[in-house]
């Protein structure tokens, strides 16, 4: 959400802008973080549609922040300033969008933003994993390690979005090919031949009088169905970019009957990994639990895990905690207490997200590999039932009228 704001700076001078924050408590502490004294904070209410489309084009692909995440990562293990590493990477990105983008943080690092403040500040560009794994690492001080593991995660992201994709296409093609030959089927070709059925009073099977009544309603009324599909769809994607929505679509994933196995093996290979890092840069393991569940990208998740630091805080062991949530497969917290035994927690969850990364892929894999085949088969069965339902009563036509 974006506010405007109205504050004096320590000086006295007034200052007036703008500052996108979750809520307007987090814009105030913002202001205040960078020693405003605030005057006031007024939400900027924005043609939610509008600027919902506009997003949409105005997106940055992921292997294009994948290539700014390694460059920064790799400017910031060389020693050069934040604010030099912002301006070259500023000249070297093509993209006109992150251009932009960068060109922005540079100028809110300058005036005296963190960086993970600055990036924030673009939540269509910088997610909130992002964001959060810079944020931890500004507390470590080992920003360009946490950056190198951005554009490590980012990559192998691309690679499994990638691989889906590619599994997709063909089937995506031949399914909308289907449905636009079915359309043409039952709004021409089968009013064409109904007259012949009600002449010689042939009995149609129920597929084919479903399609004949189907065909004339979708070609009567098709301005409508076009309609109602809209604002379905609108209302839709409207609930679920809601805070609520958010949760519940998060719940339905880790309950959905194949996905849900596979997304549970992601977020915990990605609490392993964020909390290995954020442990290895120092932080307690109650502070590197509560900053890992924001980064995980799952509502459930995070509940668990901030449930799981407030635990530890009271003397607890992690892996007591985690023993206890059946989110988390036993094997994770037997491996975190081998770690806690050994004094080698950070070496057990990297073990841990090995072990659930390649879960994952092997996932992947198996799912690409099934996708095709089992498209196919369904097309295959929906072809026949098509023509069966023109073929079927003809056949009957020619047997009445021979006999």
């Amino acid at each position: 959400m974006k506010f405007n704001y109205k504050a004096r700076t320590k000086e006295g001078d007034l200052q007036v802008g703008n500052v996108e924050a979750s809520s307007r408590e987090a814009a105030v502490n913002v202001l205040l973080s960078h020693g405003l004294f605030v005057l006031s904070v007024e939400y900027v209410k924005e043609n939610s549609i509008i600027s919902r489309i506009s997003q949409f084009f105005e997106r940055v692909k992921t292997a294009d922040l994948m290539v700014f995440t390694r460059q920064f990562a790799t400017l910031l293990a060389s020693q050069v300033p934040l604010s030099d590493s912002l301006a070259n990477l500023y000249k070297q990105t093509t993209n006109p969008i992150l251009r932009q983008v960068i060109y922005d943080v540079g100028n809110d690092v300058s005036a005296g933003f963190s960086l993970s403040q600055a990036l924030e500040r673009h939540q269509g560009v910088f997610s909130e994993f992002y964001v959060n794994m810079v944020r931890a690492a500004e507390v470590t001080g080992r920003l360009s390690e946490v950056l190198d593991f951005l554009a490590d995660y980012l990559e192998k992201q691309s690679a499994l979005i990638g691989k889906v994709k590619n599994a997709l296409y063909y089937p995506a093609f031949v399914i909308v090919l289907f449905f636009g030959v079915v359309v043409v089927m039952v709004t021409m070709v089968l009013p064409q031949i109904a007259p012949i059925f009600e002449e010689t009073k042939t009995d149609l099977p129920i597929f084919t009088k479903v399609m004949l009544t189907s065909g004339q309603l979708l070609a009567d009324w098709w301005w409508a169905f076009l309609i109602i599909l809209a604002v379905f769809i609108f209302m839709v994607v409207d609930y679920f970019s809601t805070k609520e929505g958010k949760a519940v679509l998060d719940e339905l994933t880790l309950r959905s009957p194949i996905f849900g196995k596979l997304f549970r093996k992601l977020y915990i290979a990605r609490f392993s990994e964020s909390a290995r890092v954020l442990i290895k840069g120092g932080l307690t393991i109650p502070q590197a639990i509560e900053i890992s569940s924001r980064t995980i990208g799952n509502a459930v998740y995070k509940e668990l895990l901030h449930k799981a630091a407030d635990e530890v805080r009271k003397g607890k062991l992690l892996s007591q905690a985690l023993g206890e949530m059946e989110e988390f497969p036993p094997l994770v917290s037997q491996l975190v207490a081998v770690g806690e035994s050994t004094g080698r927690l950070e070496f057990l969850l990297e073990k841990v997200n090995l072990f659930y990364t390649r879960q994952v892929e092997d996932t992947v894999d198996n799912l690409v590999n099934l996708i095709q085949p089992i498209l196919m088969v369904a097309i295959g069965i929906m072809v026949a039932l098509l023509f069966a339902a023109i073929l079927i009563p003809l056949y009957s036509v020619s047997q009445s009228l021979g006999g």
